[in-house]
């Protein structure tokens, strides 16, 4: 089996920095717990604080209110690979990934700001049961990211059934990794590393009410370029004198746009049907940057320092429904298919991309100010059975992937507490 890349780190890093329209293995699929327990389907409706992220437009019209939720998620994932006798399972992590949304409204405008989670997740795999990959040597396998964004938003009523939204985003993402590096005829040694980084986009969007019974949004998130910076460790360069070089990389955050209609049959009832487009097919190749003179000369004559990515552009189709069983009781359900974008040949135990049939649930609690949500979500995975590189492969230096059967389910929670000011 081929040797895991030390930029293999690369393609993880795309995770630190994207938004939940991504929602493929690492990265959150709803923010805010209302949307949560809807599928995500929410574009069109956007009618509570996380509109701030889903489309700033929904701020318009709205009580001005203070929100404040939680939400854990929880991966469980298996690898085997009979050609090196592996039967592996994904350590049972709890990641969590709180946020705030805050909106005022005077007059015709909004103003509003949302501190939250898009993309917080890891994987952790127990050595052990892994040493087989690498010649009996028992190292950690781990990767852990998290990225926090700040948005200030603002919102305005061009006409009693036409807004207009705008969120500036600032994004920072850190992310800790830790995994073998072999060194064909030298040995194993526990490569470490960890970066951070800020990148800054923008979300403009737009809705319309139709009627009473159906409206619709627009929401363009632009594409953002983080710089990350860090330090890493490589015990195989300490014969040389340089166990450790700090590194700079650029990574491309895509272009997501995303449109949905939110129908009200009833006054009790409202569904909700969204397509969420992520551009990730911009996303071919990154560059790492070492500082010090000995990694450079490593490895990028070779190339070492270089990621191939090939991805492909993603739709996910989302669904929602809430039904007011009485003014102060609504019950919620969603679904959305979620397509993986990574191919196989990049395809790795510490990125677990899945393509998820995603069932979603929520209840709502309201009384005079005060609201509390709660809402769960089922990500199923479909099992991946990812093979060697092709033997008429030109190039198999692009295949870096780890041969198996792969297969990764994730359940998330959330739990928010509002109030109406």
């Amino acid at each position: 089996m081929k040797k895991v890349r030390t930029t293999l780190i690369s393609l993880f890093l795309i995770f630190a920095v994207s938004s939940s329209a991504l929602a493929n293995g690492l990265s959150l699929n709803s923010v805010g717990t209302r949307a949560l327990g809807m599928g995500g389907a929410f574009i069109g409706l956007a009618n509570d604080g996380s509109a701030i992220y889903w489309n700033p437009a929904g701020l318009a019209g709205q009580e001005s209110s203070l929100e404040l939720y939680f939400t854990g998620i929880m991966p469980s994932g298996t690898y085997k690979f009979d050609g090196a006798a592996i039967d592996a399972s994904m350590k049972s992590n709890l990641y969590t990934a709180p946020g705030f949304f805050g909106n005022y409204s005077f007059g015709k405008w909004a103003v509003g700001l949302g501190i939250y989670v898009p993309a917080g997740l890891g994987a952790e795999w127990d050595g052990a049961e892994l040493s087989n990959l690498t010649g009996g040597t028992s190292t950690e396998w781990m990767s852990q990211i998290g990225v926090i964004t700040f948005s200030p938003a603002v919102a305005y009523q061009v006409t009693d059934k036409f807004s207009l939204g705008l969120a500036v985003n600032i994004n920072y993402g850190m992310f800790d990794l830790k995994r073998p590096a072999i060194v064909p005829g030298v040995g194993v040694f526990q490569y470490e590393e960890t970066s951070s980084g800020i990148g800054y986009s923008f979300t403009v969007g737009a809705k319309y009410d139709f009627s009473k019974m159906i409206s619709a949004g627009l929401s363009f998130r632009s594409k953002s370029s983080v710089e990350m910076s860090g330090n890493a460790e490589n015990p195989a360069f300490g014969a040389y004198g340089a166990p450790k070089s700090d590194f700079d990389r650029s990574v491309a955050w895509p272009i997501w746009i995303g449109g949905g209609l939110a129908i009200h049959p009833s006054e009790k009832l409202t569904i909700t049907v969204d397509g969420q487009y992520s551009q990730w097919s911009e996303l071919d190749e990154l560059d790492t940057k070492y500082a010090d003179a000995v990694w450079k000369g490593a490895l990028e004559p070779t190339g070492d320092n270089k990621f191939i990515l090939n991805w492909e552009d993603a739709i996910q189709i989302r669904l929602g429904g809430e039904y007011m069983v009485s003014k102060c009781v609504a019950v919620r359900l969603g679904y959305y298919y979620d397509p993986a974008p990574g191919p196989d040949e990049t395809y790795n135990i510490l990125f677990p991309s899945m393509t998820n049939h995603v069932v979603t649930g929520g209840l709502g609690y309201y009384a005079a100010k005060f609201k509390v949500e709660g809402a769960i979500e089922y990500l199923m995975g479909a099992e991946r059975t990812i093979s060697p590189y092709p033997a008429n492969e030109p190039n198999p230096a692009n295949w870096e992937n780890m041969p198996g059967v792969h297969q990764m389910d994730v359940f998330s929670f959330s739990i928010n507490f509002g109030y109406n000011l």
